[in-house]
């Protein structure tokens, strides 16, 4: 049975991927939760990266995890793949099963090209036979074509307000960043909604691209991106995009945006901006959903190309137009290939 561990217990691949006898999963640097800490070698500025690695190198790989907050995120403690039963496993949130996420192939083969699992909706009490009922929990799993980077989202729709959830976003090697040129980067979004003011989960996906100047990465507005074509789903399937885009009084959801703006990365290949969309509001750009991106560059399949993938995270929260007194949060994962 192969299993793929993408938290904390990845420390012996990380070290034998990285090729470095610097661990960054040592147990003294991955419980630290401040998320700001590094070895000197990017620049000052006001961001916050999530928790995780806390000593990252370009030259390591690098993991980020949700940090725990008053809304019920970054309860995920540790999550796993195995590819022989293509189950998920997902440890730290109640009442989903005994932890053990089942693959969904109806109404979705993948999300956004990405793999999508549910935790299951009874368990047996092993000492009366009883089924408990238990709550509606949602995952999603995605990894590069050449391995070296995966994300992982869990969210709960049982909750009237958003939830327990977490996100996992990691880099399994090193990158080297180049120091002139540009690059865009392109590839998929897909994500997990859920809501404070009503219970239910919802789905959404979009084309994703991403544009660097690597001559102003680390200290200008060297970032800029978007996702398109932007689509919303029901957790039974049903296409919902148009009742949202109507009740906003627009053909289509906003793209979403990344603000371009200096200071979002470093020279461990790690960037972390804001995220914004706007919807024509009588002549007036009102804006829709914000929030915040996070990320990592890679190496990937392309020997002679540098820092070929992206891999990253994307949480984002805006008023739902459909229900008074709703608000959505959106979580989504993204790998992008140049």
């Amino acid at each position: 049975m192969a299993r793929t561990w993408i938290l904390l217990l990845l420390a012996a691949l990380a070290v034998s991927a990285c090729g470095n006898s610097s661990n960054p999963f040592d147990e003294d640097e991955t419980t630290d939760s401040s998320g700001d800490e590094d070895d000197g070698s990017g620049i000052e500025s006001d961001r916050e990266l999530p928790p995780g690695t806390a000593s990252p190198e370009p030259d390591n790989s690098i993991f980020r995890r949700e940090a725990q907050d008053d809304n019920g995120g970054g309860y995920v403690s540790a999550v796993s793949y195995d590819s022989g039963t293509d189950t998920f496993t997902v440890d730290g949130l109640a009442f989903d099963g005994d932890n053990d996420y089942t693959r969904i192939t109806v109404p979705f083969g993948s999300l956004g090209g990405y793999a999508l699992y549910e935790g299951a909706m009874s368990y047996e009490d092993a000492e009366t036979g009883n089924e408990v009922s238990q709550l509606l929990h949602r995952a999603i799993y995605g990894v590069s074509t050449s391995g070296n980077t995966e994300f992982a989202i869990a969210r709960s729709g049982g909750y009237v307000g958003y939830g327990f959830g977490g996100f996992i976003y990691q880099r399994n090697g090193e990158v080297t960043l180049p120091t002139s040129g540009q690059a865009t980067y392109s590839g998929q979004y897909g994500g997990l909604r859920v809501f404070d003011g009503a219970s239910g989960i919802e789905y959404s996906q979009g084309d994703m691209t991403v544009d660097i100047d690597f001559e102003d990465f680390d200290s200008g507005a060297g970032v800029k991106g978007e996702i398109s074509n932007r689509r919303v789903y029901a957790a039974d399937g049903t296409d919902v995009t148009s009742d949202i885009a109507t009740a906003l009084e627009a053909t289509a959801l906003p793209t979403l945006t990344f603000v371009i703006e200096p200071g979002v990365a470093d020279s461990n290949g790690e960037i972390t901006g804001s995220v914004i969309s706007y919807y024509d509001d009588g002549g007036v750009a009102s804006e829709y959903e914000t929030g915040t991106y996070y990320a990592i560059l890679s190496e990937g399949d392309k020997d002679a190309v540098k820092a070929d993938e992206i891999v990253g995270i994307i949480v984002m929260t805006s008023d739902d137009p459909r229900l008074d007194g709703v608000t959505v949060q959106e979580t989504g994962g993204f790998i992008l290939y140049r």
